[in-house]
């Protein structure tokens, strides 16, 4: 669904026009999983980077901290001669990288958290370096992971809308034809979408982590 064209608003009224929203509003979804997916793909190694070599943590978010600087417009720009200007696919690997300075942030966190007497008892029982990261410390880091997750995706919803100031980005794109049309209920649709799809997403990575964390749920009720 990147870069095809989609439905036009119809009118100045909300009646008839829910197939657009329905539409732009799948593909905001779309932008928003694969955006954040990347984010999460590349974020992983880099925080185990950041946590195994102490060293090169600062570097490590210093630079994704810069990125994060960068103005939206700026990045797509910067993007336009690697991914074409014809789609959305610089608006997506722009909002991936905005996620490494969260999601990189709150693994390294996370994993320093885990306590080191676990860590001892996992080494005591021969666990290497790597696979006591995957079995044992990535899982107990989960809880900050989730949350970075969580905070990455509500980011990214709302950030991937500023691809409609270049009439782009699923339900940006009902911004910028709503102002040029002077249609206001298509502008309204689109915020009220993506604040709906803001909360709904968050609630469910809260559930998600919540399900792969019942240790968490049992510390706190006991």
């Amino acid at each position: 669904m990147i870069g095809e064209a989609g439905p036009t608003w119809s009118g100045p009224q909300l009646a008839g026009n829910w197939d657009v929203i329905w539409y732009y509003l799948q593909l905001h979804v779309q932008y928003t999983v694969v955006a954040v997916a990347l984010g999460a793909l590349v974020a992983l190694p880099l925080g185990y980077c950041g946590y195994r070599w102490r060293r090169t943590y600062p570097p490590l978010l210093t630079l994704a901290n810069l990125i994060y600087a960068i103005p939206s417009i700026t990045m797509f720009v910067l993007l336009f001669p690697f991914l074409g200007i014809t789609n959305d696919k610089p608006i997506v690997v722009a909002m991936a990288l905005y996620t490494l300075v969260i999601l990189v942030r709150c693994l390294v966190e996370g994993l320093r958290a885990v306590p080191q007497a676990t860590i001892a008892a996992a080494t005591a029982m021969g666990y290497g370096s790597l696979r006591r990261f995957v079995t044992v410390e990535l899982p107990l880091a989960t809880p900050n992971l989730i949350a970075g997750l969580r905070l990455a995706t509500v980011s990214t919803v709302s950030l991937i809308s500023v691809g409609g100031l270049i009439g782009r980005g699923a339900l940006g794109r009902l911004f910028s034809d709503g102002f040029t049309r002077d249609i206001p209920v298509e502008v309204r649709s689109a915020i009220a979408a993506i604040v709906a799809l803001a909360l709904v997403a968050d609630l469910v990575l809260l559930l998600l982590g919540r399900a792969l964390t019942p240790w968490a749920r049992a510390r706190v009720t006991g």
